[in-house]
């Protein structure tokens, strides 16, 4: 398919979709809310540009505005002293520590079916996600230490003695190529080949077993209650928002990622767009099915028990209460995807 067809094939269908969500979704006519980005504007984010500048929130009554998040911000606070109205969370952890702290915090969606997090380790160098239990020194932050790590502990039997700090420099496994270093599948892969010319091995941890859900559409509890309507537009809009961006035209999306982040660059997000598709990071598993976003309670529990187990987090949690599945799991963007794709 060329371009300029694929352009028409998306505005055709964003214009079908776009009818639907105004006859559904109820929000009032250009409600403006705000939602805040955990980091700094990238392809991780492209599904939430591309329904606000393809006009996708607009037609089910929202005028959305996106606040970019970074090393000096914190969205998240905003969202809870309700000068936010929408938050982009991490995985289901962050969910569940906010509910044991009685916060009302609540997760309507999951533009994310796996988490990006990585091992990468040099070329070659191990055959296998076994062989690197015990082993491999390993470059692991204080966060990651404090939560995959134990698990991969518990489940694998990896050691804390493998584990090195990591300063967010590349300089150390560059020089060590026994060494394994923590990163996002859709970022460090392409850092490293930049810097040591070279494209790492990839061990995505939730292929391994690390089922949380990833990058959240987390709002307060009196959102929910008081504005279902707009939370649903949202949510919707998110969902054909990420189907335009991995399946159609994008260009337009990603000029407006550069502008809020003049260091990202078009190969950078070519790259990242790429992996997230290899990956099935946001369309795979029962989003396939029941639409991006996807959640189920099967799933969640399975994670939580698991954090547990490795010690993570404690038991006798209500995690039902940190998220719901009211908003989601009805298919929005399947038969899109097929207008796109073709299949």
């Amino acid at each position: 398919m060329t371009k300029s067809a694929a352009r028409t094939m998306c505005g055709a269908a964003a214009t079908a979709v776009a009818a639907v969500l105004a006859g559904t979704a109820g929000a009032s006519a250009q409600e403006s809310v705000t939602f805040g980005t955990n980091w700094l504007a990238q392809a991780e984010h492209g599904g939430f540009y591309q329904s606000m500048v393809d006009g996708t929130y607009e037609a089910c009554g929202l005028s959305v505005s996106i606040v970019p998040g970074g090393p000096q911000v914190n969205n998240r606070a905003l969202l809870l002293a309700g000068k936010m109205d929408f938050h982009m969370g991490g995985n289901m952890l962050q969910a569940f520590y906010a509910r044991r702290e009685g916060i009302p915090v609540v997760v309507v969606a999951s533009a994310f079916q796996k988490e990006p997090q990585v091992i990468l380790t040099h070329p070659g160098k191990y055959d296998s996600w076994e062989s690197l239990a015990g082993t491999a020194p390993l470059l692991i932050g204080d966060n990651g230490f404090a939560s995959y790590y134990q698990w991969m502990i518990s489940e694998y039997g990896f050691t804390v003695e493998q584990r090195r700090p990591y300063t967010f420099n590349p300089a150390p496994f560059l020089a060590d190529e026994t060494a394994g270093q923590q990163g996002y599948v859709t970022s460090e892969p392409y850092s490293i080949d930049r810097a040591g010319g070279f494209m790492p091995d990839v061990f995505l941890i939730a292929d391994y077993g690390f089922n949380s859900y990833s990058t959240t559409i987390e709002v307060m509890a009196d959102t929910i209650a008081n504005r279902p309507e707009a939370v649903q537009c949202f949510v919707d809009g998110t969902a054909i928002g990420w189907t335009n961006y991995l399946y159609g035209d994008n260009s337009a999306a990603n000029e407006l990622i550069m502008k809020d982040n003049p260091e990202m660059t078009a190969e950078q997000i070519a790259f990242s767009i790429a992996q997230m598709k290899k990956y099935g990071i946001v369309d795979s598993g029962d989003a396939e099915t029941l639409g991006i976003n996807a959640m189920t309670d099967e799933r969640n529990a399975d994670f939580y028990a698991k954090m547990v187990k490795a010690g993570v987090i404690e038991d006798g949690i209500d995690i039902k209460e940190s998220y719901t599945l009211d908003f989601i799991n009805k298919g929005v963007g399947v038969d899109l995807k097929k207008q796109l794709t073709g299949n």
